[in-house]
């Protein structure tokens, strides 16, 4: 949703056009992560809680034994200097957006962390110091590492691997051709004036 204003100048016209943020969309199964009921806990409540249970060890997970290794990959985080926060849900929400606004409201009440969110098949990610590029990339390979454990071990491994810049690469590459290119026509260009010069000559003698 936007709105536009008008503002007559000498010369024209100034619009000024405001875009109004999407509010982010919290799922029930949030709860899960706090051992909420979630037919009677609404969402929100839920989600301040989880925001609250990060503060200790930057873990808000269901107190299973599949997830008891979680604090452990936040402490391995620590040591490359990320400030880590995961989350797990239980069940999958329908789809998998709403992990990443759970992902951006945990990064949004802790600046500088970097938030991963979990759920059966799904993953959100949140970072104000890694790309989103590096962020999917990562949040990929948790999608299918099998136990939460696995996943966020596999996600600060990839976010903290360095990979070939390809961008910088196809920049260099692509002025490098046309460099040449335009080095080559002034060769060319030349060659012709050259030749042009001495065809006149050769002709009189």
């Amino acid at each position: 949703m936007s709105a536009n204003h008008g503002a007559a100048s000498g010369e024209g016209n100034l619009w000024l056009v405001t875009t109004l943020q999407l509010p982010l969309f919290i799922p029930s199964q949030v709860c899960e992560a706090v051992g909420k009921d979630a037919v009677t806990t609404p969402p929100d409540v839920c989600m301040d809680l989880v925001k609250a249970d990060l503060r200790d060890d930057g873990v808000s997970a269901p107190k299973v034994a599949a997830n008891a290794g979680l604090a452990q990959v936040v402490t391995a985080a620590k040591q490359k200097g990320i400030d880590l926060k995961l989350v797990v849900l239980d069940q999958n929400p329908p789809i998998d957006t709403p992990l990443r606004d759970i992902a951006t409201e945990v990064g949004e009440t802790y600046p500088g962390s970097t938030v991963l969110v979990l759920s059966p098949s799904f993953a959100g990610t949140y970072s104000a110091s890694f790309d989103r590029v590096t962020l999917e990339a990562g949040q990929d390979i948790a999608k299918v590492s099998g136990t939460p454990v696995a996943a966020s071990q596999n996600f600060l491994t990839e976010i903290t691997t360095p990979h070939f810049q390809w961008t910088p690469f196809t920049i260099v590459l692509v002025l490098g051709v046309a460099i040449a290119a335009v080095a080559t026509r002034i060769l060319q260009f030349r060659a012709k004036r050259t030749f042009d010069a001495e065809t006149p000559a050769a002709a009189g003698i």
